[in-house]
């Protein structure tokens, strides 16, 4: 049984002030399967209802579906809310990829989405990928003037280099960096994290649960729907599945010892890597909402921590974390 914790505590993304864990809203429109509105907007709300305050979305997700669907959960409820939207993607899905940052798009981008979204303002907005044509000081000058105007109340940037956080914080304060964090994606580990400490920039890991694989729940791709993007991603590939599972398997005996579910222990050492990190694992399962906030409550020693990383080296995760092609969008 999930043993829920009975308040979420508050952490800091810059000077936004959200719970401690949010919910990835991707998933209910995008990426893995047909989508399900009714159960999304009731998992929303129970998270909503349990304390969780930030919610994740994006314009490129179900092309625009997923804002609409957030702004449809929380169109009564928007005190209780910190909703967070990216843009940068120009393309729809089936398209050649095309990452825009310039000063008119930014501008029309943000006006679309919270069209969308049905609010007067997003309370953070994410640069989704960097735009390598347009320097980060437009694109966050942009951003900056949409503050200045009530539109959006905070900035972030994802899969950001360091070196373009830094360019990105000195046109305007950058509140959180959202990239994928977890037991088997840790590149931000060794520079990126240390800027945006050093500058005071909250860590909004997505994908913390590894796209679902480290909760041991797939064994294959054969019960993946079709469509879901998972079947096309490196780490579960054949021959790289089974290397894969076979980490998740140490991290279910060491999960086992403490009471809780490998996806758990996985989501707790995420949250166990500082007070100014964030974690947003995405489901459109009330089940799985509880399961996730559980991680919350878990209390890793210094031991714990070290048995979980012996378990899973990043050395040993076999495949990507994207194709070659996307990977070209990441960390610059």
């Amino acid at each position: 049984m999930t043993t829920l914790p009975t308040s979420l505590p508050t952490r800091h993304l810059g000077e936004l002030a959200v719970s401690a864990q949010g919910l990835g809203c991707m998933g209910m429109s995008h990426g893995y399967g047909s989508a399900d509105d009714e159960q999304s907007v009731a998992t929303i709300h129970r998270a909503l209802e349990l304390g969780v305050t930030l919610l994740d979305t994006s314009d490129f997700y179900g092309a625009g579906h997923n804002e609409e669907l957030v702004g449809r959960a929380v169109a009564d409820r928007r005190d209780q809310a910190v909703v967070a939207t990216k843009f940068g993607f120009a393309n729809r899905l089936g398209e050649p990829t095309a990452i825009r940052g310039d000063a008119a798009y930014v501008r029309e981008a943000c006006d679309a989405s919270l069209r969308r979204l049905g609010l007067d303002h997003i309370d953070l907005y994410y640069q989704h990928r960097v735009d390598p044509d347009v320097p980060i000081e437009e694109t966050v000058g942009a951003m900056a003037e949409l503050v200045a105007a009530g539109k959006v109340r905070h900035l972030g940037l994802s899969e950001a280099s360091a070196a373009t956080i830094r360019r990105a914080h000195a046109v305007h304060p950058i509140a959180a960096l959202q990239s994928e964090w977890s037991l088997w994606t840790r590149d931000l580990e060794a520079e990126i994290a240390p800027v945006c400490r050093e500058l005071g920039i909250g860590l909004v890991p997505f994908s913390p649960l590894g796209r679902g694989f480290l909760t041991g729940r797939y064994t294959s791709v054969e019960g993946l729907a079709e469509n879901d993007m998972r079947r096309s991603q490196p780490r579960f590939a054949e021959g790289n599945l089974d290397k894969n599972l076979a980490i998740v398997a140490k991290l279910d005996e060491l999960a086992a010892e403490k009471g809780v579910t490998a996806g758990q222990l996985a989501l707790a050492w995420v949250q166990h890597r500082g007070d100014d990190v964030v974690p947003i694992p995405g489901t459109r399962r009330q089940k799985y909402l509880e399961e996730n906030l559980g991680a919350v409550a878990i209390e890793l020693s210094d031991d714990d921590l070290a048995a979980i990383d012996a378990a899973a080296p990043a050395s040993e995760i076999a495949g990507t974390r994207y194709d070659e092609g996307s990977l070209g969008f990441v960390n610059r």
